[in-house]
């Protein structure tokens, strides 16, 4: 048995989530099975789906099995809080050897509650620390989905990098359409093509898209094509201003916001130039649970705010006209 592995920085840990069908099992197979060096515990739901291919579990009726290639295959039954601190204490104890997590979410559900996990329990919140939403959309699929599923609108909705499979059977005209409703929805998530699960891990990992220091970016080309015709109840607002935010406006302006709407908001961000402070200041929230924190200094750059809301069925008008009203003169 290794030596005991003593505590020191969080763990991270990457959301894979995605509609059935979207390519999730086929991308954690190969995560599973090729020798890239990293060692991964993965986390599978297997509630409702096929799980990882079988030839690659060893025997046994543990919930927690090493692969032979260093990786660790978790199913979790039950408690997702329960696992976590399982494979934690074999960490600590030295049983197991790994360096991250992944996490795959039933394709039938939002990935919100799992990511909430990281921030509501607090044993949990101080051994892991949340990377990053990772989504995969099966793009032949991918409109009828987003047209009849809500859970498949909240999956892109929830997203830090959206994984594109499929890509090579879809003309070029229908992926650029999907590519601009996608980036209507989600301006957050950068798109990514894979091609049967076959990307880099670099794609993947240490994203930071739960970074408060992160910085913003929203899709290029977002605001030219937000005239996308689809009745999806999950979308996005985006506000951009060349004034400072007068502070104490624009806390009680959100404040209000999350407690009125915070439910319908998955995912919302801002950097902000607040009250001539030398520092953007750095928004962040899943639903209810928000948090801010000073982030790179602005020294010569130019000092403009941008925050993007990303949820069900959002006060467009509520949020724009707010946060323009909580600009200084």
């Amino acid at each position: 048995m290794n030596a005991p592995t003593a505590p020191t920085a969080a763990i991270p840990v990457t959301i894979l989530t995605g509609f059935l069908g979207s390519g999730k099992t086929t991308l954690l197979n190969r995560i599973l099975s090729e020798r890239h060096g990293e060692k991964i515990a993965v986390i599978e739901n297997e509630f409702g789906e096929v799980g990882v291919d079988n030839d690659l579990l060893l025997a046994g009726d543990d919930s927690i099995v090493e692969m032979n290639n260093g990786c660790i295959c978790c199913t979790v039954r039950g408690d997702l809080i329960r696992i976590l601190g399982e494979l934690v204490q074999k960490r600590d104890t030295g049983a197991l050897a790994f360096d991250r997590v992944i996490i795959e979410t039933t394709g039938l559900a939002e990935p919100g509650p799992v990511a909430q996990t990281f921030f509501m329990d607090e044993t949990v919140a101080q051994r892991y620390l949340l990377d990053a939403v990772v989504t995969l959309v099966d793009t032949v699929h991918a409109d009828r989905q987003l047209d009849e599923h809500e859970a498949a609108q909240s999956q892109v909705g929830f997203a830090d990098r959206l994984l594109l499979s499929k890509t090579d059977l879809v003309e070029p005209d229908a992926l650029n359409a999907l590519q601009e409703r996608l980036a209507s929805m989600n301006p957050r998530a950068s798109q990514h093509a894979v091609h049967f699960g076959s990307m880099p891990l670099a794609d993947l990992l240490d994203i930071r898209g739960f970074n408060l220091n992160a910085t913003l970016e929203i899709e290029p080309g977002f605001l030219a094509h937000a005239h996308h015709h689809h009745d999806d109840r999950i979308g996005s607002v985006v506000f951009r201003a060349d004034r400072d935010f007068d502070g104490a406006k624009l806390q009680d302006f959100i404040g209000g916001i999350v407690r009125v709407f915070g439910d319908d908001l998955m995912r919302y961000k801002g950097v902000m130039a607040v009250d001539d402070l030398p520092y953007r200041v750095i928004l962040q929230g899943v639903h209810m649970l928000m948090g801010a924190s000073p982030g790179q200094p602005w020294e010569d750059a130019p000092r403009v705010s941008t925050v993007v809301f990303i949820g069900r069925d959002l006060p467009r008008e509520i949020l724009l006209a707010g946060l323009q009203q909580c600009l200084r003169p």
